[in-house]
């Protein structure tokens, strides 16, 4: 009996594949099978639709962007700005650019893009969506702002985005001003306290405890905040975040969704990315190179100014470094010897090879915040003298 089934089958297999290769084949003229449509699944307002139509014949095909493309949502059909007609050659692929007409997908919910010609439709569909909470918060309170702060700066310097970069620049280490202040005196107090920390971590080593309640009462009495550093970085993080996506797609054209009325005559066409001899958006090569020699010999300078202060200033016969037993040196506090050399060489090297391989403009951020902070600690030094 299991021989007659095998057979049966071994026999209806044999003869489904006679009729798959004797079978006529379907005809690859029919246009649903051989142009094709292609979209993103999905998209956020405001919407950035680009609509890719392929040919896949062995013959040309021509076709109207407005008369037989459209893109519908319930009763509403759109059609693109731009009308012409295009022809493709067999593999050839057109993208048909929405990006400009972002304002007509401002409803969320499904649409159909619709290429119809010889009667035949060829459809691919796309949802348009709102963004998330914490995006929309984020766009409202941080994007939208230092956009449109951005856009400004470039109406008032004829559109140069390295002049804006710089005044943008400039505006951002005022308003850390008064953090970096605090920060650059107490960086250099925590270097006039290090024989008293050395002293207390003597005292009490092995008793981490002990070590860490007398280390909070001596900061507490000196008046020195361990965490300035941290917390300048804390709050920089989100503004470099942000001013960086700013710039990369400054030239985005869905930005102008973000624009206040104030700035209705912001011509985003007009902004150039060449300062002086430098594209800002280019990386690598020997701009970039000279770049971030320049960048990292500044943040030296600044290293170096921090911490010149502080070491004409240091009492005479006492040595900090670090013994050789492992219990000498807490994790309180790291052997500040160390952590100065890598603030004095590694740290300018570190700058300087991010900013290599980062866009231009990101070494001329630097290259100006930098002159800034020099500045501000020879006032801080001088300050610190008296």
């Amino acid at each position: 009996m299991k021989d007659k089934i095998f057979n049966f089958l071994l026999v209806l297999l044999l003869v489904l594949l006679t009729l798959n290769l004797l079978a006529p084949k379907k005809s690859q003229t029919a246009l649903e099978n051989i142009i094709s449509l292609k979209t993103e699944q999905s998209y956020t307002v405001p919407a950035w639709i680009k609509v890719e139509v392929s040919n896949k014949t062995a013959e040309d095909f021509t076709f109207h962007t407005c008369q037989n493309f459209q893109i519908k949502k319930d009763s509403k059909i759109i059609t693109p700005d731009v009308c012409e007609e295009v022809t493709l050659k067999s593999t050839e692929s057109y993208t048909i650019d929405l990006s400009k007409e972002f304002s007509k997908f401002s409803d969320t919910g499904k649409y159909f893009a619709n290429l119809k010609k010889n009667d035949v439709d060829i459809i691919s569909q796309f949802e348009v969506e709102h963004r998330g909470f914490f995006w929309k918060f984020f766009i409202f309170f941080f994007y939208a702002p230092v956009y449109n702060l951005m856009a400004f700066l470039l109406e008032i310097t004829n559109y140069s985005l390295g002049w804006a970069i710089i005044i943008i620049t400039i505006i951002i280490r005022i308003i850390l001003l008064v953090p970096q202040h605090k920060m650059m005196v107490s960086q250099a107090r925590m270097q006039k306290i290090q024989p008293k920390i050395k002293e207390i971590q003597d005292k009490h080593k092995g008793n981490h405890q002990m070590l860490g309640v007398e280390l909070m009462k001596l900061y507490k009495d000196e008046k020195v905040n361990p965490m300035w550093s941290c917390g300048l970085l804390l709050i920089q993080m989100p503004i470099l975040i942000v001013i960086y996506n700013v710039i990369v797609w400054i030239q985005n054209t869905s930005n102008t969704y973000y624009l206040y009325d104030v700035l209705s005559d912001y011509n985003m066409a007009s902004i150039s990315a060449n300062f002086y001899w430098v594209d800002l958006f280019w990386m690598w090569g020997w701009n970039g190179l000279i770049l971030a020699l320049i960048v990292g010999w500044l943040q030296y300078i600044q290293v170096k100014l921090s911490l010149h202060f502080n070491q004409k200033n240091k009492p005479t016969g006492v040595v900090l470094e670090k013994k050789k037993e492992a219990n000498d040196y807490s994790s309180f506090m790291p052997d500040p010897d160390m952590l100065n050399k890598f603030m004095l060489y590694g740290m300018p090297v570190m700058i300087a090879f991010i900013t290599y391989t980062f866009f231009a403009w990101v070494g001329l951020y630097w290259w100006v915040g930098t002159l800034f902070m020099i500045l501000q600690q020879l006032f801080v030094n001088k300050i610190l003298k008296k």
